[in-house]
């Protein structure tokens, strides 16, 4: 294959610029409640059929923000993004076996009450299992998940990952889910309380099919990054 570089005019090198979209959302209820990542299958080489992240290339007169957007609208409606932040770039010489490409990776985050739609190659996946992915996506998973379960220490990025109103088993649930270790309902609710970050709304919980009583519901009091 032949890897010389194109160059302009000038002789200054031109490179590939994609965007890598990381969706992380918390599927499943209660104790079989898991972190997962929106994968595709690849279609063509380099990597067929191998799993991918949502990407693509960042095209003239858009932004990295725009393209990732893009991108991720042909795998997930993106409506259903509560967050998206951007992550880091990558620039190893040897990432994409086809050319030169420098990779801007994003993290986007979906409630657990939304399921959108997918083509018939993509999928979630536990990012427990992650198997082995084209060109270093399984990376750029890692480096989400850990920039989730930081911020979920100092932030309330929390809300991107919940519902509009939730009982606090439900937002323990996902945390647990979204950190991997064990969270206490209670500590949960009272740290959140006193970051400011969560208001009770007045109502209670309607009982499922199981029964049980009532619960407080809550909500976060921002619905964006703080």
């Amino acid at each position: 294959m032949d890897r010389r570089q194109t160059r302009d005019s000038a002789g200054v090198a031109l490179y590939r610029h994609e965007a890598i979209g990381a969706v992380l959302q918390v599927r499943g209820e209660g104790a079989d409640a898991e972190l997962c990542v929106l994968t595709a299958v690849r279609q063509s080489e380099p990597f067929a059929g191998l799993p991918a992240l949502p990407s693509g290339p960042v095209e003239p007169g858009e932004t990295l923000a725009e393209a990732v957007l893009r991108h991720l609208a042909a795998k997930v409606d993106v409506a259903g993004l509560g967050h998206l932040e951007q992550l880091g770039t990558r620039s190893d010489p040897g990432r994409d076996p086809a050319q030169r490409t420098i990779g801007t990776s994003y993290l986007g985050l979906v409630a657990a009450d939304m399921e959108p739609e997918l083509p018939d190659n993509a999928a979630w996946v536990g990012v427990a299992a992650v198997p082995e992915m084209a060109f270093d996506h399984r990376t750029v998973v890692e480096h989400a998940v850990e920039r989730l379960r930081a911020k979920l220490s100092y932030t309330n990025i929390g809300f991107a990952l919940m519902p509009a109103e939730f009982t606090i088993a439900e937002l323990r649930a996902v945390y647990v889910a979204a950190l991997g270790h064990d969270v206490a309902a209670t500590n949960l609710q009272r740290v959140l309380t006193r970051r400011g970050q969560l208001a009770a709304t007045g109502e209670m919980s309607v009982p499922g099919a199981k029964g049980g009583r009532p619960a407080r519901v809550f909500r976060f009091v921002d619905r964006e990054l703080v």
